[in-house]
């Protein structure tokens, strides 16, 4: 099993990987963006909440909120704006996960 620091860590690859597929061309990257957002939607799955610091727990749970919508692509209006969406939070659990100590 991967600890959690680890896991939020590969969320926050996936988030960037994501966001700079689909700001370089979204159409003609949508079958590999949609591979990893579904890879992305398991590893969200896999991580204990329960188990976050508190001084984490905020922040992932606020993730957790703009998840739910961010990763229905076919509600996607501007791919631009999602794109950048997808990188900010790639970029915030980044800097964030450091609360976080492996296990």
């Amino acid at each position: 099993m991967i600890d959690q620091k680890t896991q939020i860590l590969n969320i926050a690859v996936n988030l960037n990987r994501i966001g700079n597929w689909a700001a370089d061309g979204f159409d003609n990257r949508k079958k590999r963006i949609e591979t990893f957002v579904d890879q992305t939607s398991d590893y969200v799955k896999e991580v204990d909440k329960s188990k976050l610091k508190n001084s984490f727990k905020k922040t992932f749970l606020t993730f957790l909120k703009n998840w739910g919508k961010l990763k229905r692509m076919e509600k996607i209006q501007n791919e631009l704006l999602w794109a950048e969406k997808m990188m900010t939070w790639g970029n915030i659990l980044t800097h964030r996960a450091k609360l976080l100590k492996k296990s």
